[in-house]
């Protein structure tokens, strides 16, 4: 049987069906793929399974690897995929050989060094696929992926990933991916950081915080926080990209570490750190991205708000 476009239909595991897993999987399985789904979340596989019946609903990651031509892995953190791979009936146990794991996951590039050693000792391949473009992102499938790995196995990957996005970027070996996605969000969030402080000073001044903005995306201080977030989460109140702050704050600490391994100091950077993790004390766990904005506002005394 074929799937979309003349490909074959593969079986394909998934695993971790949070708010990127679940459109996600459900791309693939529109595309005319056999999808079985792992998440230790009962409600995640029921959500999966109401967007796309047919969905096979598994007990563990060893069932949903089990026979899969391809498992995927959207998880917080590569300690996370380390031990869902590794674990007691991990993905590892299931694996056949042949088969190829994508970690789509925000993951330490070290980590998946690790996990990918124990992949390939069972005769199966790895690649890092870590994605950009959130939520809507996911549910349009317009991600942007950023790809480590051999070149035989990310053009296994290719179908697959376009069916769930529109631009695949490959950086080089395995863990490329991962170190490209983390350097990409301490760019995001440093930039967060300093729009932020700029629209307090601004509307301190009398400055509508929406003309700035507008003034930011036609100037040269326009970036992707200005034209996604600024309008759409802090001068509408709702604070509610569902990114978390604290997921930010570990791509940080990731990206750092990064540098720290090649030499490199980023001295602005290290001096943003900090902020992020005061910011992520004062919201509590589960805040989002968007209450860095908020934290900021609280230390400056100005909401950024229109007069």
């Amino acid at each position: 049987m074929s799937a979309a476009g003349g490909q074959p239909m593969l079986t394909i595991g998934f695993i971790g069906l949070g708010v990127m897993g679940v459109p996600m999987a459900r791309h693939l399985g529109r595309a005319g793929h056999r999808i079985q789904a792992f998440d230790v979340a009962t409600p995640a596989l029921e959500r999966l399974q109401h967007e796309l019946p047919g969905a096979q609903a598994c007990a563990n990651a060893r069932e949903a690897a089990r026979d899969a031509d391809a498992v995927f892995t959207m998880l917080p953190n590569g300690r996370v995929v380390h031990d869902v791979v590794l674990g007691a009936d991990g993905v590892a146990s299931g694996l056949r050989a042949g088969a190829l794991l994508i970690d789509t996951s925000s993951s330490e590039p070290w980590l998946t060094r690790e996990t990918a050693a124990a992949v390939h000792a069972r005769g199966a391949s790895m690649i890092d696929a870590p994605v950009s473009g959130a939520q809507w992102g996911a549910e349009a499938g317009e991600l942007v992926f950023m790809v480590g790995g051999a070149v035989e196995d990310v053009q296994r990957a290719r179908p697959l990933l376009d069916a769930m996005g529109h631009q695949v970027f490959h950086l080089g070996p395995l863990g490329s991916g991962h170190t490209m996605k983390c350097l990409n969000n301490l760019v995001t969030a440093m930039t967060l950081t300093a729009t932020a402080e700029a629209l307090t000073v601004g509307t301190r001044c009398g400055l509508d915080p929406a003309v700035m903005t507008d003034v930011l995306d036609a100037a040269t201080g326009g970036s992707w926080i200005s034209r996604t977030h600024i309008r759409q989460r802090v001068i509408s109140r709702r604070f509610d990209d569902p990114f978390k702050l604290e997921l930010m704050l570990k791509d940080i600490g990731i990206a750092l570490a990064v540098a720290r391994e090649v030499g490199i100091q980023m001295p602005l950077c290290e001096a943003g750190q900090p902020l992020w993790q005061a910011a992520d004390r004062a919201q509590g766990a589960g805040s989002s991205i968007s209450e860095l904005v908020r934290w900021v506002e609280t230390r400056s005394g100005v909401e950024i708000r229109r007069p």
